[in-house]
């Protein structure tokens, strides 16, 4: 089959042609054109732009060392040309060549990369976030164990002694290891639900910040964030909380441990049970952590805003990487586990009615269930206003050093696993 080539230049000398590609090009554009034998010679003539041309140096073929050469470009337009019995056909095409995709291609996998990095990036850091939570129950949990345990007789048993007596009753009967009864249940209770607490916190009180665009969260956005993270970590964590006080209740020894206690309620009581004071347990949780956090969140933002807390930071900055986590802590150590007590004392105040309620309705059974009100009045009858306060001394003094101690290794474990 005879085969034509046409090569085009459109910055031609003595010539202009029209061509199909950008009129700034001086690109020098190899192409071919196969014609059957049958088509009669005339028909070139309808097919090259150089008609009537004399051929000269610049519609020549291309030289080997031209075409060695390689030739960087980002567009390439060709000619493409048809020809049948019925008449000729021709229609531009654009072309992109190899090297301009490959960029695309390595450009694409770059941000796919990036994207797998940033993600793998956000779920290292979930996970150091949560364990900080964690930690900071357990080590606080673990610490108060005691004070818990009589808050607990207090409120489940109706204890009426004074706690010098309750003290010396639990250390004659149970040893010194009966201050810790029920400590296992509770760490493990604790641990996740302090854990997502905290996350949930900042993970909130940060959205909030970024919706509503502000240089500094506002006191609304801090009770808002607060209260969500309350409410996240009750329902996700309340089946345990409800297992651990059917065990200190009297008759819990009975059971078998903690999945002796969970076995019974699913096939006594069935499995809704375990979420027995799910609404009085949001309807105080929900105010207790938007006090807590907050009032915290507010007297830390006080301090690094005053003089005294602008030059902490300062000098901080300056010492840089010479600093141990404990001189990291913006509060400093004293300060955080001073602001952490003023926080919890507050929302426990705040919120301990609702505190007595929810025990109450935990350990009621199916037969004489009550709604939280009718307990809540119940209480009130039996023993009037003082005693939906039932054990708040007991609970203070656990709450003190809790909440100021958990909030301590919070930040101190933040520092150390390097959470952003």
């Amino acid at each position: 089959m005879p085969k034509f080539h046409l090569q085009f230049k459109n910055s031609l000398p003595d010539y202009q042609p029209y061509l199909p590609f950008p009129s700034n090009s001086n690109l020098l554009v190899p192409g071919g054109l196969f014609i059957d034998p049958c088509f009669p010679s005339s028909l070139l003539d309808l097919v090259s732009p150089f008609k009537g041309s004399p051929p000269s140096k610049n519609t020549a073929c291309v030289s080997r060392r031209q075409k060695r050469e390689s030739v960087a470009v980002k567009d390439l337009f060709f000619l493409s040309v048809s020809l049948s019995s019925d008449g000729l056909v021709s229609e531009h095409k654009e072309c992109h060549l190899q090297n301009e995709l490959n960029k695309k291609n390595k450009r694409a996998a770059a941000q796919v990369k990036q994207k797998v990095r940033v993600t793998r990036r956000g779920a290292v850091n979930t996970t150091k976030h949560l364990w900080a939570g964690a930690i900071a129950a357990m080590v606080s949990r673990t610490f108060v164990a005691p004070l818990e345990r009589l808050k607990l007789e207090y409120i489940v048993r109706g204890e009426q002694r004074n706690i010098f007596e309750l003290v010396k009753k639990i250390a004659l009967t149970q040893g010194l290891l009966g201050f810790w009864k029920g400590n296992l249940i509770n760490v493990l209770r604790t641990a996740p639900f302090k854990a997502v607490n905290f996350y949930a916190y900042d993970t909130y009180r940060k959205q909030l910040l970024r919706l509503s665009g502000n240089e500094e969260t506002t006191n609304s956005e801090r009770f808002i964030a607060g209260a969500a993270a309350g409410i996240t970590a009750t329902v996700l964590c309340l089946p345990l909380d409800t297992i651990r006080t059917k065990l200190v209740a009297p008759g819990g020894e009975a059971l078998g441990g903690v999945i002796g206690a969970f076995r019974h309620m699913i096939q006594t009581e069935g499995f809704f049970s375990l979420y027995r004071g799910l609404v009085p347990s949001i309807v105080s949780m929900a105010p207790s952590a938007a006090v807590f956090y907050s009032v915290y969140d507010m007297l830390k933002s006080a301090y690094l805003h005053s003089p005294e807390g602008r030059k902490r930071i300062q000098n901080m900055r300056q010492m840089g990487q010479d600093l141990n986590a404990l001189d990291q802590l913006e509060l400093g150590p004293v300060r955080t586990l001073l602001y952490g007590a003023i926080a919890g004392a507050c929302a426990e105040v705040a919120t301990y009615p609702f505190e007595v309620v929810r025990r109450q309705l935990q350990l009621q059974v199916q037969a004489s269930k009550m709604g939280a009100l009718a307990t809540g009045l119940k209480i009130v009858e039996q023993g009037g206003i003082p005693a939906l306060y039932a054990g708040l001394i007991p609970s203070l003094l656990q709450v003190l050093p809790s909440a100021s101690i958990s909030y301590f290794v919070y930040e101190f474990m933040k520092i150390v696993f390097k959470v952003n």
